[in-house]
């Protein structure tokens, strides 16, 4: 189910084209910069394409590879699942060709780039884990390709999981363009893709598990998605307040986000909704919920 604007909600194999089993390019999506490919291989699997103008990151999903490019070798030991532990990954710059090896399900969140950075191996125990939020509004961010945490030209890019019954993308925040407000407040402009999977469930089963993902804009900027997401979908964000994202009770949700924006700084400054910013204040009394971390150590938290 959705309303409105159905274009935002992609389900799993409505942009499938060989190889890719997601093809998310800024052309697809309608806008300048952010992408997101997807990659399923059987055992023995090869996949050889050139980046062109786009950085990428090669992030498992479920599974294990061994990545070529620049004659550089990079192996990633992956994971069983993204909800089984934080994975290692591999940086990929634009103008390369690349021989990924392996079997498995392995994201590429994309930028187009104007810096050709080199490309280089990202251990897991180096990923920031964060525990955000606090009761119901628990949730855990893998930081793995934040501003801070790892360089890249444009692409940002992190991690959530949320679990069963939770909410998360919460309060509803908007990046929509580059500002500085009265009261102090900082907001990039940054296009975003969101890409689900669903604890008990896989990509492509119309009988799976399901997530809600909420979208909504502002009287100038119309925008209005209400989407059920099961395993593979993916939601694209051009403007607009995104969340909540709910995980229903039994199951837990994730996303992989893939952010980037015209600045030549990358940032993830968002605002808030106005009627919604409050509850932040109401998380200092209550606990984070314990079933958290559900994947991999955590290294600090807020």
């Amino acid at each position: 189910m959705s309303t409105r604007n159905p274009d935002a909600h992609l389900p799993w194999g409505t942009t499938a084209r060989a190889p890719w089993a997601v093809e998310i390019t800024p052309e697809r999506a309608g806008w300048t910069y952010a992408g997101l490919r997807v990659l399923s291989l059987p055992q023995g699997g090869q996949v050889t394409f050139d980046t062109g103008d786009e950085e990428m990151l090669v992030l498992p999903l479920a599974g294990a590879a061994t990545v070529h490019c620049d004659r550089l070798r990079l192996v990633l030991t992956g994971r069983a699942s993204v909800f089984a532990a934080v994975t290692d990954f591999a940086y990929l710059p634009r103008d390369a060709t690349v021989t990924v090896r392996g079997e498995g399900r392995f994201a590429l969140p994309s930028a187009r780039a104007t810096r050709r950075l080199s490309p280089r191996y990202a251990a897991a125990r180096d990923v920031p884990v964060e525990l955000r939020g606090a009761g119901p509004a628990s949730r855990q961010v893998n930081n793995f390709c934040a501003p801070n945490a790892f360089d890249c030209d444009r692409l940002v890019a992190v991690e959530v999981l949320t679990p069963a019954g939770n909410w998360s993308s919460y309060p509803p925040h908007k990046h929509e363009e580059d500002r500085a407000y009265d009261d102090g407040r900082v907001e990039a402009e940054l296009e975003e893709i969101y890409y689900f999977e669903v604890a008990g469930g896989a990509p492509g089963d119309p009988d799976g598990p399901v997530g809600y993902q909420r979208v909504y804009g502002t009287t100038r900027r119309p925008i209005d998605v209400l989407a059920e997401v099961r395993g593979g979908d993916v939601i694209l964000v051009p403007y607009g307040y995104h969340g909540p994202s709910m995980a229903a009770p039994g199951y837990h949700l994730y996303y992989l986000n893939v952010l980037a924006g015209p600045a030549p700084a990358r940032s993830m400054a968002c605002v808030d909704d106005p009627r919604h910013g409050w509850i932040r204040g109401s998380w200092a009394d209550q606990p984070i919920d314990p079933r958290l971390p559900l994947a991999g150590p955590t290294q600090g938290g807020a």
